[in-house]
């Protein structure tokens, strides 16, 4: 099983959409299922809604699930296990306040090296645990062995154990932590391989070590996608708008063309414009490079332009909310804009109201006056010399007229390329004047 594991604490980031994209590319290479588990348990930071968002998202881009899964419904066996861990001694409570804990990272802050926990309630006896009834966390023990792992992208890792030190799995609160959660819904949904950020290297070692501390023997396999940089090489942030999913698709970028730039960042295809089925013949997540990969909106505005020339009448009609008739038309106003709203614009301009300027007005009536006599030719010749014949016009005052009675647009396309796209509705297009 493969799966996309996305907290419902915000707008879906690119580079979670990235992960969710490869997961499901090669599981439907492997022919595995896909799992999406929605990761709620941290209730202070949950958002109503956002659950829904991130399947709405996934649905558009064409990302089916096999099973859905809410993490939180999963609380009772994550407490079964911890306590499993506790009686087999792979685990301990700490009762350390957090003043106490405090104290010790500022102690180690001042003395000029990194903090790690100190064992003091691994050494306490079972009497000295019995007596207590102050609040408290578990942690695991540390393994006794360097923890290893073969990453995809990365190759071979090794964690020495006090780089691993004796990290919480429970809270006070009889809650877990996101490494045990998510250590033991991997074990229990049987995944056999996890395509995630490369922030989540060092919690790999962790996840493991919960598994087998647990008896679990199942190898999971590990493919960690370097980060996304922003136009500035920095690590792209949440709070940048381009990194959201929503804003560009509110923006007017495709999901094909969005689904295409990102499973073209940083990777070797054997092309540049492509859909999902064609990337799931020949990805390869080893293809992947190890460097991070800067997000360049222009390109994804090119792969977006491209993408809209190549959508069948049908999806256009979908994308663009309007009548299918006008297929080729968006495709022929690629070449003035390459965003949805950007190219409905200009089709709007066509079969609405003008705006007239002043120095075109009379011209503009005339020729108007002469479409509403004439027969509209199939070629855009024989149309416009038997306009210019009809209102004695020629030149710019023919020409500019013509276009602004048309388009609405003192500029744009060649009016002899847009004429068969429009031939059709040219009467009911100068009525708008």
């Amino acid at each position: 099983m493969y799966r996309f594991a996305p907290s419902p604490t915000g707008d879906m980031h690119i580079g979670n959409l990235r992960a969710a994209i490869f997961n499901y590319i090669v599981a439907k290479q492997k022919n595995e299922g896909y799992i999406l588990r929605i990761e709620d348990t941290d209730k202070e930071r949950n958002i109503d809604g956002k659950d829904e968002d991130i399947k709405e998202i996934l649905i558009k881009f064409g990302i089916k699930w096999d099973k859905l899964y809410y993490q939180s419904k999963n609380l009772k066996f994550h407490r079964e296990f911890a306590n499993k861990l506790l009686i087999d001694k792979k685990a301990f409570c700490c009762f350390c306040t957090e003043e106490e804990l405090a104290a010790k990272k500022q102690k180690a802050k001042d003395e000029g090296v990194a903090y790690r926990y100190d064992g003091t309630c691994e050494k306490l006896s079972d009497m000295e645990v019995l007596d207590t009834t102050k609040p408290f966390v578990i942690r695991m023990k540390k393994p006794s062995h360097a923890m290893k792992f073969t990453d995809d992208i990365k190759g071979e890792l090794v964690f020495e154990p006090e780089n691993i030190d004796n990290f919480v799995i429970m809270r006070r609160d009889k809650t877990p932590t996101y490494n045990f959660a998510c250590s033991i819904d991997d074990m229990l949904m049987d995944v056999s391989y996890v395509i995630r950020g490369e922030d989540h290297v060092s919690n790999t070692p962790k996840q493991d070590l919960i598994r087998q501390a647990l008896g679990y023997d199942k190898k999971i396999g590990y493919a960690h996608l370097p980060i996304i940089l922003n136009q500035e090489g920095k690590k792209m942030s949440k709070r940048e708008k381009d990194s959201s999913v929503k804003f560009l698709l509110d923006s007017g970028y495709l999901p094909e063309a969005i689904l295409n730039y990102l499973v073209l960042l940083g990777n070797k295809t054997p092309c540049e414009i492509f859909t999902l089925d064609d990337a799931i013949k020949w990805f390869d997540i080893k293809n992947i490079s190890k460097s991070p990969a800067k997000f360049d909106i222009e390109k994804l505005t090119q792969i977006n332009r491209e993408h809209i020339k190549i959508a069948s009448n049908k999806r256009l009609s979908e994308l663009f909310e309007m009548d299918i008739k006008f297929g080729d038309l968006i495709r022929f106003y690629t070449q003035e804009g390459s965003l949805i709203p950007e190219i409905k614009n200009k089709i709007s301009q066509i079969y609405s109201k003008k705006t007239i300027p002043s120095e075109y007005k009379e011209y503009v009536d005339l020729i108007k006056n002469a479409i509403s006599k004439v027969e509209i030719y199939e070629n855009f010749n024989e149309f416009k010399q038997n306009l210019m014949k009809l209102t004695n016009l020629k030149g710019k005052n023919f020409f500019m007229s013509l276009r602004i009675l048309l388009t609405n647009q003192t500029h744009g396309p060649e009016l002899s390329e847009l004429y068969p796209l429009i031939k059709d509705d040219i009467k009911e297009i100068v009525s708008k004047c």
